[in-house]
Formats: structure tokens, C-alpha cells, sequence
């Protein structure tokens, strides 16, 4: 990689960590694609748990005092498990019909809870289990979940340090589970070691910005930036899927 295109990939990643901590589910949304310009799509599954890894951490350091362990177990659990699953299923499945199916997923339920923003889902066992379960299976099918469980969390009406400290805990199991599968897979190289040392620091930079925005913004202004993220994801994913593919 030549030095132009690594400070351009270093200044993406962080915009990409600030966004996802300030939308509240993490950057891996916005790096896979980011990454995918500069690597293969293995070693972008590879680099991107790891960097998450470091990005959760410095999260789950950050707003530690929000997280909500009942959620943490209930929606955590299925995901650690089923971010397995979808890792080892990535080796052999085309995502072309799935990242449709996604795509259209995450815009019917963002814009249903803009245009109806008294909808609240309660939180309860059931409705964490299948939102974890999801989540899991597709960040670890894709690279990333973080949209599907920004959803579910979105339903719950959380407050904006709860949403962010619940959805680090859980993304730091599912990346962990599922950058053993991808190690065991091959997909993280030793040639790619240096970018992850330099996107550690990028992940705590990125992350501590992002708190500082977020310290400026309202519970009612942080949900709506969560769901216009999500629905935006949707947009994007589904004109990739349709008009680039």
C-alpha cells in the first residue's frame, strides 16, 4: 500500500470509528466497506474483527456505567453463538440474495420507527434471543451485525449510554468468537498485522471523539441518528446489491 492511500485508508477508519460510536453500534458497518477498496474481502473479515476487538474494548472502558446485563445475556449469548455459524458459512454461501433480503429488512423497520416513533418494542427474553440470533448470524456471514443490532436495541428505547455500553459488550463477544473462526479459516494474515496496530489507535482516538460529540447530543436526536443510520445502511446496501452487482 503506498503512503497516500494508507493515510486516506487511517483517516476513513477513523471517520468510520467516530460515526459508529456516535450511532451507537460500532464501525465495523462503515469499515467493511471502507476496507474492502484496499483489501480482499477474507482479509477484510479478518482485520475488521480485530479492530472491532479494540474498538468495543475502548468503548466498553468509555461507558461502562450505562451497560445492562440483562440484555447483555439474553440478546449476547445467541449472538457469541451464532457469529460462528455465520463465520463458517461464509466460506461457501453467495451473500448476493441475503444482502437483498437485509437490505430491505433494515429500510421497512427504520423507516417504520421514524415515521411511528411511539413503537417500542419491550424488552423482554424473547425479543433479545431473536435479535441476538440474527445479529450474530449475519455479522458473522458478512463481516457485520451491528445494523441488525442497532435495530433491536433501537426498538427497546434505550438511553444513549445504555444503547452504546450493552451494544460493546455484546459485539466484543461476537468479535471475539468470530476472529477465532476467521483465524482458524485463514482470513487474518501476518503481512496485515501493522494496519491493526495502527487501527488500535485509530479505535481508541475514534471512540473518544465520538463520546464528546456524543455529550452534546439528546436521547430523542440520538435515536433518530441510529435509525437514519441503519436506514441509509439499507439504502445503500440494496443499490450496491441491485446496480454495482
Amino acid at each position: 500500500m503506498e503512503t497516500y492511500e494508507l493515510i486516506l485508508f487511517v483517516f476513513l477508519a477513523l471517520i468510520a470509528e467516530i460515526i459508529g460510536t456516535i450511532s451507537g453500534f460500532g464501525s465495523s458497518v462503515f469499515f467493511v466497506p471502507i476496507a474492502a477498496y484496499f483489501f480482499d474481502f477474507h482479509s477484510v473479515l479478518g482485520i475488521t474483527a480485530v479492530f472491532h476487538i479494540f474498538s468495543n474494548i475502548s468503548k466498553i472502558v468509555l461507558f461502562r456505567k450505562g451497560v445492562n446485563w440483562k440484555i447483555v445475556l439474553y440478546l449476547g449469548v445467541p449472538a457469541i453463538i451464532f457469529v460462528s455459524l455465520g463465520a463458517l458459512l461464509s466460506k461457501y454461501l453467495d451473500n448476493h440474495l441475503l444482502e437483498i433480503g437485509l437490505a430491505v429488512f433494515l429500510i421497512f423497520f427504520s423507516l417504520l420507527f421514524l415515521l411511528f416513533q411511539k413503537i417500542e418494542i419491550r424488552p423482554t427474553n424473547f425479543n433479545s434471543v431473536v435479535g441476538g440470533t440474527i445479529s450474530g448470524f449475519v455479522a458473522g456471514l458478512f463481516g457485520t451485525g451491528g445494523a441488525i443490532r442497532g435495530m433491536t436495541l433501537a426498538a427497546f428505547n434505550l438511553q444513549k449510554d445504555v444503547f452504546i455500553a450493552t451494544s460493546a459488550f455484546i459485539d466484543f463477544g461476537v468479535d471475539l468468537s468470530r476472529g477465532m473462526v476467521y483465524f482458524s479459516n485463514g482470513f487474518i494474515h501476518y503481512h496485515d498485522l501493522g494496519f491493526v496496530l495502527i487501527l488500535i489507535v485509530v479505535s481508541v482516538v475514534g471512540t473518544y471523539i465520538g463520546k464528546l460529540i456524543l455529550e452534546k447530543i439528546s436521547e430523542t436526536l440520538f435515536k433518530k441518528i441510529v435509525l437514519g443510520v441503519i436506514l441509509g445502511i439499507g439504502v445503500v446496501t440494496l443499490m450496491n446489491q441491485i446496480f454495482v452487482k
